[in-house]
C-alpha cells in the first residue's frame, strides 16, 4: 500500500493515487461521469459524455472506483467555461462545465433512466421545461458559517465539492439573484463582525420576494404567480426559481382539469390548490404543517377564492376527510424528497381518484412511487422542469389516469 494512502484505503482494483485515461460513457443522475477500465467502474466529476480524461484514484469501493480529474485529454463539443470561479471547489453546483441544451437532455435522460429502472415505467418522458434564466435565478440562498476559531479564517459559503465539513469561502453566488448577491455582501461583514461571540456554527438566510431581500426567517414574503399572490415566512418552503414555477403552476392546472374535484395533498401555502381552484367545483388542501395551513387559508382569502378549504392533517389520513367521489376526482401531490409513505400510497389507492398529478424533487423516489400506483393507473404523461440550472437537481411531474376512465 503507498505510503501516502488513508488508513481505511481498499488497495484493489487501483493503487492511491494512480492515475489513468478513462473515457466517459455516461454522465450519473448525481453529476458523475462514468467510465470502465477493465469493465470496471470508475466515477469522475466536472467531465462531459464522450471526453477522453486523465484521473487519479482516491477510493476503491467494493462495485466502483472514485477519482479526481486531472485533465481534459480530448474536450467535447458540449464543453463551456463555467461562470464561477469556485466552481469545482464549492459544492453547489455540478454542470457549470456543460451547455445548458445538452444539461437538458442529460436530465430528460436520467427521469428516463429512473422511471425504467426503479419504477419499471417504460414511457416516453417530454422535452425539459427550461429556465430563461440559466445564472442568477435562486431567490433563496443558505449560506453556513462554522465555529470561529483564533488560528483560522471563517469562512461563509457552502460545503466544498465531495465534503461533509469543509466549507468554500463564498462572496458571491453565480445562480442567486442580483439582489441577494448584494445583500450577501453586507450580511457576511456583519456576521464576521459578530464571529467571535457565536458559541457553535450557523447557517444564514437570504429569501427575495417582491418587498426585497430579506435575512429574517419569520417575516413575511410576498411572491406572484401569474394574477396570485402568496405569502409565506422567510425560512419555509416555497419554490425559488420564479421564472419557471409560475410554468409548472401551468402544466399541473391544465393536467389537473378533467374532474368535478381537486385533492392538493402536501398543499403548503396552498399553491396549487389556490391556482387551480376556478377550473373544479370545490378544492381541499391537505397540509400536516399548521403554520403552513394559517397561510394557505390567507392566501385564499387575498386572492378571493372562496370554493376551497384547507385542513391541517397527515397526509397519510386525508381520505377519510375528503367527501368528493373518487371517480370524479383529481388528487395532486407533492410530497419530500422521501416520497410518499406507504400508507398514503394504500390510501390513495383505495380512494381512488379518477386522476393523479404526481410532483417530485427527487425522480428516483417517485419512481418507486410509480411502481405501486400503476397496479391501477396508467402513466400518461412524464413532464421534467429544470427548476436548477447548472445542479444535477430536477422536478418531475408524472400524470396518471385510472385504468378504464380513458
Amino acid at each position: 500500500m503507498d505510503s501516502r494512502s488513508p488508513k481505511n484505503f481498499i488497495p484493489k482494483p487501483f493503487a492511491y493515487h494512480e492515475e489513468m485515461e478513462l473515457r466517459i460513457s455516461a454522465i450519473t443522475n448525481l453529476g458523475l461521469g462514468l467510465g470502465r477500465i477493465n469493465n470496471w467502474v470508475v466515477m469522475v466529476p466536472f467531465v462531459c459524455v464522450g471526453e477522453l480524461v486523465k484521473v487519479r484514484v482516491f477510493r476503491n469501493h467494493k462495485n466502483f472506483s472514485e477519482a479526481d480529474l486531472v485533465a481534459v485529454l480530448e474536450s467535447s463539443d458540449g464543453r463551456v467555461e463555467p461562470v464561477c470561479p469556485l466552481f469545482e471547489e464549492c459544492g453547489g453546483c455540478q454542470y457549470q462545465h456543460i451547455s445548458y441544451p445538452d444539461q437538458l437532455r442529460m436530465k430528460r435522460a436520467h427521469v428516463r433512466e429512473a422511471m425504467l429502472r426503479l419504477g419499471g415505467v417504460d414511457g416516453e418522458v417530454s422535452e425539459c421545461i427550461h429556465s430563461e434564466h440559466i445564472y442568477g435565478y435562486r431567490s433563496k440562498i443558505t449560506p453556513h458559517f462554522q465555529k470561529f476559531k483564533e488560528d483560522k479564517s471563517f469562512p461563509i459559503g457552502f460545503l466544498a465539492n465531495g465534503c461533509n465539513s469543509k466549507l468554500v469561502n463564498v462572496e458571491r453566488c453565480s445562480i442567486a439573484t442580483k439582489n441577494i448577491n448584494e445583500e450577501l455582501g453586507i450580511v457576511r461583514e456583519r456576521t464576521k463582525v459578530l464571529a467571535k461571540t457565536f458559541k457553535r456554527g450557523g447557517t444564514l438566510l437570504l429569501r427575495e420576494g417582491n418587498e426585497g431581500v430579506t435575512t429574517d426567517s419569520n417575516a413575511i414574503v410576498t411572491q406572484n404567480i401569474g394574477k396570485f399572490v402568496f405569502h409565506f415566512k422567510g425560512g419555509s418552503f416555497f419554490q425559488n426559481n420564479s421564472h419557471v414555477l409560475p410554468k409548472m403552476v401551468k402544466f399541473v392546472t391544465e393536467a389537473s382539469q378533467g374532474c368535478n374535484y381537486l385533492v392538493d395533498a402536501y398543499c403548503g401555502v396552498g399553491v396549487f390548490a389556490i391556482c387551480g381552484a376556478e377550473y373544479f367545483c370545490d378544492v381541499r388542501g391537505v397540509e400536516i404543517d399548521k403554520e403552513a395551513i394559517f397561510f394557505a387559508r390567507e392566501n385564499a382569502k387575498i386572492n378571493g377564492v372562496t370554493n376551497l378549504s384547507f385542513t391541517s392533517e397527515d397526509a397519510a389520513k386525508i381520505f377519510d376527510q375528503i367527501p368528493f367521489q373518487g371517480d370524479r376526482t383529481c388528487v395532486v401531490i407533492d410530497p419530500p424528497r422521501s416520497g410518499c409513505s406507504g400508507n398514503f400510497i394504500e390510501q390513495i389507492l383505495a380512494f381512488a381518484p379518477r386522476k393523479i398529478v404526481y410532483i417530485s424533487c427527487a425522480p428516483d423516489t417517485q419512481a418507486r412511487d410509480l411502481k405501486s400506483l400503476t397496479t391501477k393507473y396508467e402513466v400518461r404523461q412524464l413532464q421534467p422542469i429544470d427548476m436548477f440550472p447548472q445542479t444535477r437537481h430536477i422536478e418531475n411531474i408524472a400524470v396518471l389516469e385510472r385504468r378504464g376512465h380513458f
